[in-house]
């Protein structure tokens, strides 16, 4: 009898720490899971930002899509949207009056009022530089001046669903132009499907006359510089309440792939946060398979 209370409570004991045994187990496994989780994931530096796989019609990263904020020169892409809506000739020539003289935090231009260039070259600087008061004079050469410019801008941007957006200059120097990354992201594939924007938002450098003198202007975007970067679109922005933004569509694994970062903290930032989103996807499609969704 004492010999099998004594089996018995030894079976108990046995029970006892298999169980313990295997709740530790569980517990290591599903720290494991967490960590993979949390991991699992672009470490970026913006407030705001958006990947989206355009190429299988999926969100493969959000953070704060849906609430607007200032973009400012990602305006930019819509400005020119309107333009080539309204049919304008890309070789009219278009002169930098007084009317253009930005004030303002920001409004920085390197083009001298008095210069005539072709409505062309201004959708150019305005793209490729974020030249400002080349964007203020393609609205204000608009039909209608610059009021319907804006109208328009409006207009364009319910059309594209942009539902959170509002406009109300074509430069972008101002805080009430506000987008959520959402509504830019549906910007960006408009955009892309316009070979004059694809163009000049991607061309490294680009010259005007200005007076007497060839002037050469550079991209805003280093990456377009990079050759291991396939960018079909891109624009950059900044003013203090917006930080540094940028949008972007580019081919990442065969991917098409548009990228929305907004409000980023430091001059390097944007830039860097785009190199982690191809990371993470390069290493999450060698890890998942081209066929798989990141």
């Amino acid at each position: 009898m004492i010999r099998s209370k004594q089996l018995s409570v030894m079976g108990l004991m046995a029970m006892a720490l298999i169980t313990s045994v295997s709740q530790a187990a569980h517990h290591r496994t599903h720290q494991r899971q967490t960590v993979r989780v949390r991991t699992d994931e672009p470490d970026l530096r913006s407030s705001s930002a958006l990947v989206l796989d355009s190429t299988h019609k999926s969100v493969l990263y959000s953070r704060r899509a849906d609430v607007a904020a200032p973009i400012a020169s990602i305006t930019k892409l819509l400005t020119v949207l309107v333009v080539a809506d309204a049919g304008l000739p890309l070789d009219e020539p278009i002169q930098l009056t007084n009317e253009d003289r930005i004030m303002g935090k920001g409004a920085s231009s390197r083009l001298v009022l008095g210069t005539t260039l072709t409505r062309g070259d201004l959708i150019h600087l305005a793209l490729m530089s974020s030249e400002n008061r080349a964007a203020h004079a393609l609205g204000r050469n608009y039909p209608g001046g610059l009021p319907a410019f804006v109208q328009a801008m409006n207009a364009k941007a319910r059309k594209l669903g942009m539902t959170s957006a509002h406009f109300v200059d074509p430069a972008g120097l101002s805080s009430d132009n506000v987008a959520s990354a959402e509504d830019l992201s549906k910007l960006v594939v408009a955009a892309s499907d316009n070979p004059v924007i694809r163009e000049y938002s991607t061309d490294p450098g680009y010259s005007v006359k200005v007076g007497r003198k060839m002037l050469e202007f550079r991209n805003t975007n280093a990456l377009v510089n990079n050759p291991t970067w396939n960018i079909i679109v891109q624009k950059t922005g900044y003013i203090s309440e917006a930080g540094r933004c940028l949008v972007m569509q580019a081919v990442i694994q065969g991917r098409s792939v548009v990228i929305v970062l907004l409000n980023s903290v430091g001059k390097n930032t944007r830039v860097a946060d785009a190199v982690r989103i191809r990371r993470w996807m390069e290493a999450k499609l060698l890890t998942t398979g081209p066929a798989d969704k990141v």
